[in-house]
């Protein structure tokens, strides 16, 4: 059932997902191919911030706030995971890119290990926990303000 909650929280968690995207890139290294990506994890960020931030409103104040934590985390991993089997079938076209279909799925787990490190830095933590606790405020006020 669409309600103002969600909206308001897939726009908030989009927002994120393109900042978070946006922090990511410096770490991505020179001539590094960014294509899409900001775009596309803002996308992520919308259908994350609909499905799982706007079903968990209505709890308060304090459970919104871990709320939006928890969705920052889960845009922060299925964004992690969507990319890195992106780069994995990308590499796997190169001539000697993986022996076979289980080194290739191991190797999408290796890139997502290496992307994830690259984030850890002050900038990406930066918009997905402060983003995520704001946001997780942003959709409760929402949810008590037009139910």
């Amino acid at each position: 059932m669409p309600t103002a909650a969600k909206l308001v929280a897939a726009l908030w968690f989009a927002l994120v997902g393109w900042l978070a995207a946006n922090a990511h890139v410096p770490t991505l290294g020179q001539g590094a191919s960014v294509g899409l990506f900001r775009e596309l994890t803002a996308l992520l960020g919308l259908v994350i911030g609909w499905r799982v931030m706007g079903r968990l409103v209505g709890q308060g104040y304090a459970q919104g706030v871990g709320s939006g934590l928890r969705t920052s985390v889960t845009l922060a991993f299925f964004a992690l995971l969507l990319f890195s089997i992106y780069l994995m079938i990308k590499s796997s076209f190169v001539v000697n890119g993986y022996d076979g279909p289980m080194d290739a799925v191991l190797g999408a787990f290796e890139i997502m290990l290496e992307q994830g490190r690259k984030m850890l830095t002050i900038g990406v933590l930066g918009v997905l926990i402060l983003g995520g606790m704001i946001g997780g405020l942003v959709a409760e006020a929402a949810a008590r303000r037009w139910r």
